[in-house]
């Protein structure tokens, strides 16, 4: 008579992620968890990360039973932003800004960044359809931010390399208009 050898997965379900991870193998022999490539070894598979691969995706099809699992969905996506919201998250707690970083900043700094960003795209890309270029360069991005007022103030300490300076003649250089004498 065979001796069947029964393996229970042993599980993590979050859900707040509605997500379940594979933590390790229980047999019901022993007991005893077993992690990683321990637990492949001793079932013959020669890759543990595979076997845990493998058995995650088989759990996981069993868990939602036929139902539609849904993509992953970037926040950036989910906040309609093109600007990175993970990576703005990851460099917030990892610039020594403060002890925690809650959900919502990255999320709003990303939007503030994105609209500065089309905003001063919007207006270098007109002071360079104005030059009848098709190309922003630096020039048109110091018209750009040297004509808008708001965006002049919130940049004035920076300097724009080869972006030259604003065109400005002081009106008491200009030549005085001559009258004609009447006759």
């Amino acid at each position: 008579m065979k001796s069947i050898l029964l393996v229970a997965p042993i599980l993590h379900y979050t859900a707040k992620l509605n997500t379940i991870c594979f933590i390790g193998i229980r047999t019901p022999i022993s007991g005893s968890k077993t992690y990683g490539n321990s637990s492949s070894r001793s079932h013959g598979v020669n890759n543990g990360l595979q076997f845990q691969n493998l058995l995650t995706r088989l759990i996981i099809r069993w868990f939602h039973e036929g139902k539609a699992i849904a993509k992953a969905k970037s926040r950036s996506s989910r906040a309609g932003l093109q600007f990175p919201v993970g990576r703005l998250h990851r460099l917030l707690r990892k610039g020594n800004y403060a002890e925690r970083v809650g959900a919502g900043a990255p999320v709003y700094l990303a939007a503030v960044l994105e609209y500065l960003a089309a905003e001063v795209l919007e207006l270098a890309g007109n002071a360079a359809r104005d030059n009848t270029k098709s190309r922003i360069i630096h020039r048109h991005l110091q018209l750009a931010i040297r004509n808008d007022e708001e965006l002049n103030k919130l940049l004035s300490g920076v300097t724009i390399t080869q972006g030259g300076v604003l065109p400005n003649i002081q009106a008491v250089l200009l030549p005085k208009k001559t009258q004609k004498a009447a006759k």
